[in-house]
């Protein structure tokens, strides 16, 4: 008989649901509703933690506007959706790929292929660190269902001894993170509607968690202006298309007129923006951002200098 361990009993995420108790007796629609009606309660439980991410958020910005970076680490469900957020971070605020990065128990060929055992390799999560070159500038997450996976735990230690922010994302209230982590996320989502199955509740939770960690620091690093996503990258037809929007809602122009602003921005809508709104040329609309610490809000208000007071006319709609 396979002993189990008093620490992997304990663990909330691997309990038995008991409300899901039948679901092999189930008709589909109730077998659906079944499961999705144990959703319901990640949202609840991610809400509960807020002033927690709240915290999180003001370290990882203060950090990142330093010049420091964010490193996800993570296995299995927890690793893939670390890849998933740092990837996305890129195109959606306009950052380099290097700011906001992922590292995963068995490398790429993780992403879509199963190394479970990787996940229990002390060894692999302190090479990975110390392929990530942590400084003191850095945040790096540690991302868990159970709070104890060797490969994130070494990790953390590794970049604990470089004095970076440490912050984990667990669902476990108690955690072999806690000593370790400077802020601990624990969003409790409860047992799992199919035993031990943290890629559920437990994943969707992490998913919300990230989400919120990586928004949240890119609107205080002035990557949002209202709503919007001013400093996306237009790399395709969508992006584009969404960019030349933004430009269009903010200054209130034809799209001929941000078509010219984005082709003289370089493909910048800030300064496109800035051109349009103040009418001012790109150079001294880059200088205003520069000055304005990359605010588009700051940037609209702030008084330029004697040497760019000169209006510009804005681009022409046939700008190339």
């Amino acid at each position: 008989m396979v002993k189990i361990t008093t620490a992997f009993k304990s663990l909330i995420t691997e309990e038995r649901n008991q409300k899901t108790m039948d679901l092999d007796t189930l008709s589909t629609p109730d077998l659906v509703k079944r499961i999705q009606e144990e959703d319901i309660e990640v949202a609840q439980a991610v809400q509960a933690i807020v002033l927690d991410i709240a915290k999180a958020v003001d370290l990882a910005a203060e950090a990142l506007a330093k010049g420091g970076r964010m490193l996800y680490f993570g296995a299995g469900t927890s690793g893939r959706l670390g890849v998933l957020d740092a990837t996305e971070c890129s195109p959606t605020f306009g950052v380099e790929t290097t700011l906001v990065q992922a590292w995963i128990a068995g490398g790429k060929e993780a992403m879509f292929q199963s190394f479970e055992n990787a996940e229990d390799s002390f060894e692999l999560g302190e090479e990975d660190a110390n392929k990530a070159n942590i400084t003191d500038k850095d945040v790096v997450v540690g991302i868990t269902a159970s709070g104890r996976t060797p490969y994130v735990l070494a990790a953390l230690r590794k970049a604990k001894e470089k004095n970076a922010v440490v912050i984990c994302v667990v669902n476990n209230p108690v955690s072999d993170l806690l000593g370790i982590a400077d802020v601990t996320l624990a969003a409790l989502v409860g047992p799992e509607a199919i035993t031990g199955s943290t890629r559920m509740k437990a994943g969707t939770a992490q998913k919300m968690i990230l989400n919120l960690l990586s928004t949240c620091t890119m609107v205080k690093l002035g990557k949002v202006y209202e709503n919007l996503m001013v400093d996306l990258k237009p790399t395709n037809d969508k992006l584009r298309e969404r960019a030349l929007s933004i430009i269009c809602t903010v200054c209130d122009v034809p799209r001929p007129h941000a078509e010219g602003s984005l082709v003289a921005s370089n493909n910048r809508v800030k300064t496109a923006i800035l051109m349009l709104k103040r009418k001012i040329g790109r150079a001294t609309a880059e200088e205003l951002l520069s000055k304005s610490n990359n605010s588009l809000r700051k940037a609209l208000t702030k008084a330029l200098t004697t040497e760019v007071q000169a209006p510009v006319q804005a681009p022409s709609p046939d700008a190339k």
